[in-house]
């Protein structure tokens, strides 16, 4: 409800907004203590700080946000950038689920974040000279594909951005925060051995992602480990839809019907291989036992309930936000390999 005072006209008139100078009188602290509170708190002591911020409250004082983008020369707002078609945004839920995590991490600092996408030559058209005249501070950007154009647009932008995952067929200086896939998938296919499986399948990720082909390399790392025999026949590659992993673990039941378990790289195409196994007349996990990547959400409500590799999403999207947050304040580039946690469930 807006307050309102009454001039000498007797018209009613709406009372101004706090203003920073009024946080500065009510918390005793100069103008420019106040401008660095808002701007992270640096050179500011505890005691200012609090008292500040219990300014702030009680004036419900909110940021002019044109007014600080003037004087700091920032845009005050981060770019969440899908580099793939739209399709992946509205299907994937590991998107979803990051996009929530890196709002939440950005609400911490009152930053909003912007969501664009640009995984068609046209859309990237658009989106190159938007970014060129920096609207935003930085850029969280989701593709692995190899050689992904907007990297180097962004670069030269000179825009910080953080990738998430490994970018493939980059040499220079490049921020990422990704899973440790290679890991995880010896750790899946390690349990499924021991386990007493000894025809496993995998179904792969797409061979220009990073998760594609550390995964593979993982399962094949394991087999060896353990003696089993590498068989290309078990091999499929599938595209992280339900679809592709529907149609793959076809394919796979036909090409090899003794397999009695499969390795999937993704959660989602795990789903379309209990489908695809549901439809041969196998039992999961009597005869095929399966086992998926990602603990998404819908992990818990497959039929049966996936086994599967959990990527610890809340720390990606907090250090993807913190790494580049360090970048927009003139830090340098940083990587971080984050751990993989096995999940046992009802497939496998």
């Amino acid at each position: 409800m807006t307050d309102t005072v009454s001039g000498r006209s007797g018209r009613v008139r709406s009372k101004r907004p706090p203003t920073i100078h009024d946080v500065a009188a009510q918390a005793g602290v100069s103008r420019g203590t106040v401008s660095r509170v808002l701007q992270g708190g640096h050179n500011v002591s505890p005691a200012s700080q609090e008292a500040v911020n219990a300014a702030i409250r009680k004036l419900n004082y909110v940021v002019n946000r044109a007014a600080r983008s003037l004087v700091t020369q920032r845009a005050g707002s981060i770019a969440f950038l899908l580099s793939e078609t739209q399709d992946v945004f509205f299907e994937d839920p590991n998107i979803t689920t990051l996009l929530r995590g890196c709002t939440t991490a950005l609400a911490s600092h009152d930053i909003p974040l912007v969501v664009m996408t640009a995984g068609t030559e046209a859309e990237r058209r658009r989106i190159t000279p938007y970014l060129s005249a920096h609207p935003v501070d930085g850029v969280l950007l989701f593709s692995s594909h190899r050689g992904n154009p907007m990297i180097e647009q962004l670069q030269r932008a000179d825009l910080p951005f953080v990738c998430c995952g490994k970018p493939l067929g980059r040499h220079g200086a490049v921020s990422y925060v990704a899973a440790d896939d290679r890991e995880g998938a010896r750790t899946m296919v390690r349990y499924l051995i021991e386990s007493g499986r000894r025809r496993i399948a995998t179904i792969a990720g797409p061979q220009d992602t990073p998760g594609g082909l550390e995964r593979l390399l993982g399962y094949r790392e394991m087999l060896a480990e353990h003696g089993v025999r590498y068989d290309k026949r078990l091999v499929a590659s599938g595209d992280y839809t339900r679809a592709s992993g529907e149609a793959r673990m076809q394919e796979l039941l036909t090409r090899v019907p003794d397999l009695d378990a499969v390795f999937v790289a993704s959660d989602l195409m795990a789903d379309g291989a209990l489908i695809a196994i549901k439809r041969a007349g196998r039992r999961v996990p009597d005869d095929i036992a399966v086992g998926g990547f990602d603990d998404a959400p819908l992990a818990v409500t497959a039929d049966p309930q996936l086994t599967t590799i959990r990527q610890p999403w809340a720390r990606i999207s907090d250090t993807m936000v913190r790494l580049l947050l360090a970048q927009i304040n003139g830090e340098g580039t940083a990587t971080v390999i984050l751990p993989t946690e096995l999940i046992v469930r009802a497939s496998a």
